[in-house]
């Protein structure tokens, strides 16, 4: 997987952002990418691999679980094995912590999260779902207390454009402004999970961005939190865990 994104970085003659400060010059330098890994099922318990990833594939963002139970720990739409983070899950995101890769616990149940909001010294992103009252049984969604959990180590929630929780992008917007109600604008992102759909979602192209925006700010936000949700508040996220910036907290133990 690794190697056909470098031979497609190639082909479309991509930048590979690998610190801040080639995020801060995306704009102007052309079309960019940050690689990044869905599932950490390819460490297959091997702590070095964090590091390999990192040097030979220029991995800069890893989500710890996927659709499989792995030896990081438990996911959201399987019964538990672990109880949710696992020692090795958590050696890894110190690992990831001290080479600067973002963690991502998207997929992750509550008290996986849990764990790793007081393991991680860096903000954690959940880069995809949206806030529910009562998630039901292998949910995706999130209640209020787990979007806490991301937010108080100054990370951030994507929201996810899934159609069958929202009818369509103002819907989402709305969902996005609920949970800004919870956490707070500086916590709140896109969750695009973009062709991560088996139906269409309510954003199915970047084309939309403008289009989100407008119903960003018609659900009540103002032009500079607009600013933050579609991107400000990833480039934060970034910079403090690439470049270990103010905004990380010290270390607590696991």
């Amino acid at each position: 997987a690794f190697a056909r994104c470098a031979a497609l970085i190639e082909q479309q003659g991509l930048h590979v952002i690998e610190d801040a400060a080639a995020l801060r010059a995306a704009p102007a330098r052309g079309p960019s990418v940050i690689v990044a890994s869905e599932g950490a099922d390819f460490l297959e318990g091997r702590i070095e691999r964090v590091d390999e990833a990192w040097r030979l594939h220029r991995l800069r963002h890893l989500q710890l679980t996927h659709y499989r139970v792995n030896e990081l720990g438990d996911i959201q739409t399987e019964p538990p094995v672990h109880g949710g983070l696992t020692d090795f899950g958590a050696a890894v995101i110190e690992r990831c912590n001290a080479r600067g890769i973002v963690v991502d616990v998207a997929h992750g149940p509550f008290d996986l999260v849990q764990r790793a909001a007081k393991v991680t010294t860096r903000p954690l992103v959940l880069s995809h779902t949206s806030l529910t009252p009562r998630p039901g049984p292998r949910s995706r969604q999130i209640s209020a207390a787990h979007a806490r959990l991301v937010a108080d180590t100054d990370g951030l929630i994507g929201v996810w454009p899934n159609a069958g929780i929202f009818a369509n992008l103002e819907a989402m917007a709305r969902g996005a402004r609920q949970l800004a109600d919870v956490v707070g604008a500086d916590h709140v992102a896109l969750g695009s999970d973009m062709l991560g759909f088996i139906s269409p979602p309510v954003f199915n192209s970047y084309r939309q961005l403008r289009a989100y925006a407008s119903a960003l700010q018609d659900a009540g936000f103002a032009p500079a939190d607009v600013d933050k949700v579609l991107g400000g508040n990833y480039l934060r996220v970034f910079e403090a865990t690439l470049e270990g910036s103010a905004t990380a907290r010290s270390s607590p133990s696991a």
